[in-house]
């Protein structure tokens, strides 16, 4: 039990056998478990008693964190704006074995949250991780093209709805990257004014390349088909939720680094809750275009870990009867 995180005051943790290892004759002889609460407990620490904490050590083994549903029913919104926001980041605390709903996080300790930003996303301070929670809020945190190609093919859906047949898209994309480099009208301080056309060349190798993320977007979503996270004539609408599930996830491991206070942590929440609510229809679609997100930039259609740690995520949160997706409206 740990109180919420406040600015002057942080935690570590560490295994069992580092208490037996790391004992000296001018440590405290007890160690206090859940102090000040209903199940305080006086632990004693110093030799002969280090010895079970090494036995106990090696009964437990190495600390992991494996994948579950863990809820917080006592401490934890379960309801309401900021319980919806944190579902937002749902799949990735149910990868890691976190309580998916622990505003007042704590994580791997204070040291551990700090070395996770600093190694994962450059964030050393305040004002990086303000930059960075920023960023994926406002929808920048993604590659634009891969938002290109699916409002393209949106934009078709609209207009003649039903299946969108993919040499069609690669089509349409075509004719729409040509359109745009032949020189584009574009609105200056100066006025309204012509763009210089793109090299033939330059338009070409872009036309390859948004053509070919087309048949990657396809080939995943067949796999998504194939394992339930897509329903049969389904596609991903939007890779949104990669940026505003981190999103959710920032503002928690801002709070354990202290790189924001608890207000700041739980306004992001919310944010990144009700800009997923104009993006999807359901918790399902953006489950779907978190996954697809995180496969296009990383898996590079391995279906390897990428791929498999967010399937196991996705049918844990749209199957256990306490799950927030089956819990919590999405709208």
């Amino acid at each position: 039990m740990l109180p919420a995180p406040e600015p002057h005051r942080v935690f570590a943790w560490n295994d069992l056998g580092w208490f037996a290892r790391e004992w000296a004759p001018t440590d405290p002889p007890m160690i206090v478990v859940n102090p000040g609460s209903p199940c305080e407990a006086f632990l004693p620490s110093a030799p002969p008693h280090s010895a079970a904490w090494a036995q106990h050590s090696e009964r437990v083994g190495v600390l992991s964190y494996t994948p579950g549903l863990r809820t917080l029913r006592v401490g934890g919104p379960l309801q309401g704006p900021v319980a919806h926001g944190l579902a937002c980041g749902a799949l990735l605390f149910v990868r890691d074995g976190f309580p998916w709903n622990a505003m007042a996080y704590h994580g791997r300790g204070y040291r551990g949250e700090r070395k996770t930003l600093r190694q994962s996303w450059g964030v050393t301070d305040s004002a990086e991780w303000q930059y960075q929670q920023r960023t994926l809020l406002a929808l920048d945190g993604a590659n634009p093209v891969w938002e290109f190609a699916l409002s393209l093919r949106r934009a078709i859906a609209r207009d003649f709805g039903g299946y969108i047949d993919t040499s069609y898209w690669r089509d349409a994309a075509a004719k729409v990257l040509r359109h745009r480099d032949s020189g584009e009208i574009v609105v200056t301080p100066d006025g309204v004014t012509k763009a210089d056309p793109r090299p033939e060349a330059e338009t070409e190798a872009r036309i390859k390349g948004v053509q070919h993320l087309i048949g990657r977007i396809t080939r995943y979503e067949a796999r998504f088909r194939a394992d339930g996270i897509l329903d049969e004539n389904r596609y991903v609408t939007s890779v949104d939720a990669w940026d505003l599930g981190r999103a959710s996830g920032m503002a928690r491991w801002g709070l354990g680094a202290r790189y924001c206070d608890l207000k700041e942590a739980e306004s992001a929440v919310i944010e990144a809750g009700r800009a997923a609510a104009r993006s999807y229809r359901s918790w399902q679609d953006f489950s779907a275009g978190y996954i697809l997100g995180r496969c296009l930039h990383f898996d590079d259609e391995e279906f390897g870990e990428w791929y498999e740690d967010m399937v196991s995520a996705h049918r844990i949160l749209m199957s256990e009867p306490g799950s927030p997706w089956l819990n919590i409206p999405f709208k």
